[in-house]
């Protein structure tokens, strides 16, 4: 039987199911889901996706339970593409699903374990939490009986890697090498690194930005880094703090801040969906691989909520994300993965379980990446239980 149809009324240029690229591993289509729903239940199930739960997205376990972590990043990021999918008519569990694997590969400890890992593998190729996201869902998930990783659809996998953008070419904006990884998968199931990738995974993509760049704000502000008056030196979130002030100004302080901020992710979605839908009409794709080979975004702000963006993202670096107190508790964090890293260096041993078998004749190069899979795959909690396993110490990430 071939595999479900999507919702009817389906936009020309969108991903049809039914026409999927395949799996690196062929597989027998399903009675009952599309390739992309199945994509999208495989990695609900798997193990990365739970880890995300105890994963940090800017404030620690410690600082309290009422923060985001990588799971609630990503669950807002999700339901913010689905809303673009259903506006622009494109697969919604394509979209779904590509929004839901894009924070896989991430480290303890947010960026900051990020930044430690990659200069422990300098030698070795660096760390990249985008090729090890891939390097999770081709490789390191085992649970099926016929394939290592969850062996995802073409289009899952091709907006997983390039959901910013291509990665060669003239289109490519990072000038830095393709990560290893990623390099080593196409060699096998070519991406296409050259082109952009299709509406569905530029809606994950743009939804994460308007994610991040909202609840990071809301973190801060109940965190206690900024004040409310602070958003009036921003275009969008003062000119937003301003009109709830005049339209409720007896409302709490805890209620302002939704109030900010549910209308801050409206104006973001609004701008996307306006300025996206003019790109269409002046593009008339007609298919996906037209939005492929368009040479640009097709799915983006306008470019006045681009400035608008970027002044709020130096905003947050400023006063969030580099500010002394996360600082501190975030080279605390770095010294612990670095300390771990170099530790499994010297006594691979010490890994548990399967991490430590087969370790005999590894280059050098196989089993810093070993390495670098495990530390990876930890969570915040993991990490710091192992510290103190080894270490008999316990570090202080207040």
């Amino acid at each position: 039987m071939a595999e479900v149809a999507g919702p009817a009324g389906r936009a020309v240029y969108a991903e049809a199911p039914e026409n999927s690229r395949g799996r690196l591993v062929p597989e027998a289509q399903s009675p009952t889901r599309t390739p992309f729903q199945r994509d999208r239940d495989r990695i609900v199930h798997s193990a990365a996706f739970r880890r995300l739960k105890h994963k940090t997205q800017v404030f620690v376990p410690y600082e309290g339970d009422h923060y985001r972590t990588r799971l609630t990043h990503t669950i807002e990021v999700s339901q913010i593409a689905r809303a673009l999918a259903r506006a622009f008519r494109l697969d919604e569990d394509l979209t779904e699903a590509v929004a839901l694997v894009h924070d896989f590969g991430h480290t303890p400890f947010g960026h900051a374990g990020e930044r430690a890992l990659d200069r422990c593998m300098a030698a070795f190729g660096g760390f990249d939490h985008n090729a090890q996201s891939l390097r999770i869902v081709t490789e390191l998930e085992r649970r099926y009986a016929d394939f290592d990783g969850l062996n995802l659809a073409f289009e899952t996998l091709e907006g997983l890697v390039k959901h910013n953008g291509p990665l060669t070419g003239p289109y490519a904006e990072d000038a830095e090498p393709v990560p290893q990884p990623i390099r080593e998968f196409d060699a096998r199931f070519p991406l296409a690194l050259d082109r952009f990738a299709d509406l569905e995974a530029q809606a994950a993509a743009i939804s994460d930005d308007i994610a991040y760049n909202t609840h990071d704000l809301d973190d801060g502000l109940r965190a206690g880094l900024i004040d409310l008056a602070d958003l009036d030196q921003l275009d969008l979130a003062g000119s937003i703090h301003r009109e709830v002030k005049a339209r409720y100004p007896r409302l709490d302080p805890s209620r302002t801040i939704h109030e900010v901020m549910r209308r801050h992710i409206t104006r973001l979605v609004e701008d996307v969906i306006a300025t996206t839908a003019a790109n269409l009409d002046a593009l008339q794709p007609q298919s996906a691989d037209d939005v492929r080979n368009a040479g640009r975004q097709i799915i983006c702000f306008s470019p006045a909520m681009i400035e608008a963006v970027q002044q709020t993202r130096a905003f947050l670096f400023a006063r969030v994300y580099r500010c002394d107190s996360v600082m501190r508790v975030m080279r605390e964090a770095e010294r612990v993965v670095e300390a771990l890293f170099e530790r499994f260096r010297a006594r691979p041993d010490l890994m548990p379980g399967d991490w430590a078998e087969g370790l005999a004749g590894l280059s050098d190069e196989r089993l810093a990446r070993r390495i670098a899979d495990y530390l990876s795959g930890m969570t915040d909690t993991y990490a710091l239980a192992e510290y103190q396993r080894l270490f008999d110490a316990m570090p202080q990430l207040r």
